[in-house]
């Protein structure tokens, strides 16, 4: 399955519920499962991002639907990344000219 790093602000409304912020992401990865995927990773960061998840879907397109419903609730923005393993850049870089 394709893995996708979320890169993650908080809005000003996530803010303000910080404390609720653990359940939601629980739920998160329940609903990212329903869709087919998993998140297998998730970490409070310090920095320009509050946080990173990373998970795998099984498609690019259950993927965005996922991120789109996550960001119309408010609370937060992502910014995400789709990332290859060590294998498959090896298989894109054979395919080079």
């Amino acid at each position: 399955m394709p893995t996708y790093i979320a890169l993650i602000k908080l809005t000003e409304q996530g803010a303000k519920n910080i404390k609720t912020m653990p359940k939601r992401v629980r739920a998160a990865g329940k609903l990212m499962e329903k869709m087919g995927g998993k998140i297998t990773g998730f970490y409070l960061t310090m920095g320009e991002y509050d946080y990173i998840a990373i998970a795998e879907a099984p498609s690019d397109e259950v993927a965005c639907a996922y991120l789109l419903g996550l960001g119309a609730e408010g609370s937060l923005r992502t910014t995400t990344l789709k990332a290859f393993t060590l294998d498959e850049f090896t298989k894109i870089v054979k395919k080079l000219p």
